[in-house]
């Protein structure tokens, strides 16, 4: 049976978890944490997402992601596959890391936004990672609602107004001390029901569903399924529309990058393959969109993709690489610049 093409739009909003393979673990430690939190800010920087939500669980993982600009296929391939070479590596070993497809559920405004929310930031409740009894979801330092909790320690690519809003609240003190005692009372309901699966009856639907929203939110993702299972591909939702605006977005920085290093496109076939200004401008766009390295290696005259990832690196830890990041104020998705 072939599978349903993933529904991308702008300023879409989803559900997005994935297991290990073979239910396996997929953060062995503190290090595989903190790595994973710095491939997703990074894709974050570089696909202009926003993170509602998160909470990692052993073996799996689960965002509340909203995608400005309809790029989740391509954002999430850069994503998985580069969190999973990065943990490959570190714990040397090979293969698969992360089990089939990720999930990518639809979610619509409103109660149905908040309450997937909720789902995602009781996770550890339900799982019991911490003490039901005398703990609190603030003793799980791996879920987005510590970073509500305790602004300074917030993650720089998490966004906490939308939720905090959906429940009426403002980022402030106030507001973060009644969500808490929100949340307490959503803890309670887990404890006191037989299943905390099933504390809330709609935590069902995000588990089993296709969409999660109103009727007619439902007509019109599924409308959208129809139209690209009968190969009337919708340009605002399909593949070729979104690598058309991200090789639009890698051009510009093309562009920009040849005035910072004083070139233009005409001297890049005489330069050496490897010359330190067409790295940085790999770099910059690489860092920055999700363009295929095919496209930046051509339009740089740098020649076979297999070296572009020993490019890249090497202006991370070069003076070149230095002192172009100062001159343009190039930053990180976390706001600091990459070459302090």
């Amino acid at each position: 049976m072939a599978r349903k093409p993933r529904i991308e739009y702008a300023g879409a909003t989803y559900h997005v978890m994935c297991r290990g393979n073979h239910q396996e673990a997929i953060f062995k430690d503190k290090k595989d944490h903190e790595q994973f939190f710095d491939t997703l800010g990074e894709v974050v920087g570089r696909n202009g997402w926003l993170i509602h939500a998160f909470a990692l669980m052993g073996n799996h993982y689960h965002l509340l992601l909203e995608t400005p600009k309809p790029n989740l296929v391509e954002g999430m391939r850069w994503f998985q596959s580069t969190y999973t070479q990065r943990f490959n590596a570190r714990h040397k070993v090979w293969g698969h890391l992360f089990q089939g497809r990720y999930k990518a559920l639809p979610v619509d405004q409103g109660d149905y936004f908040r309450t997937v929310a909720d789902y995602i930031h009781l996770n550890p409740a339900r799982a019991h990672a911490f003490d039901l009894e005398t703990g609190g979801l603030t003793d799980y330092p791996w879920s987005s609602f510590c970073g509500y909790m305790r602004p300074a320690k917030r993650p720089a690519f998490l966004t906490t107004e939308r939720v905090l809003a959906s429940h009426g609240l403002l980022d402030d003190a106030s507001g973060r001390s009644r969500y808490n005692r929100y949340m307490k009372r959503r803890i309670l309901e887990i404890q006191q029901s037989s299943d905390p699966r099933e504390a809330d009856p709609q935590w069902r639907k995000i588990r089993r569903g296709w969409a999660f929203g109103s009727d007619e939110f439902r007509l019109k993702i599924q409308d959208t399924l129809d139209s690209a299972v009968s190969g009337k591909r919708r340009d605002s939702f399909m593949g070729e529309a979104i690598q058309r605006h991200d090789e639009q977005e890698a051009e510009k920085l093309f562009q920009q990058g040849l005035i910072c290093c004083g070139l233009v496109e005409s001297e890049l076939i005489d330069l050496k393959k490897g010359d330190a200004r067409k790295k940085v401008i790999a770099w910059h766009i690489r860092k920055k969109t999700s363009v295929r390295v095919g496209w930046i290696t051509q339009r740089l005259k740098m020649g076979v993709t297999s070296n572009f990832s020993c490019s890249i690196r090497a202006v991370e830890e070069s003076k070149e690489g230095l002192l172009w990041a100062l001159k343009n104020k190039i930053t990180s998705s976390a706001g600091r610049l990459l070459f302090p």
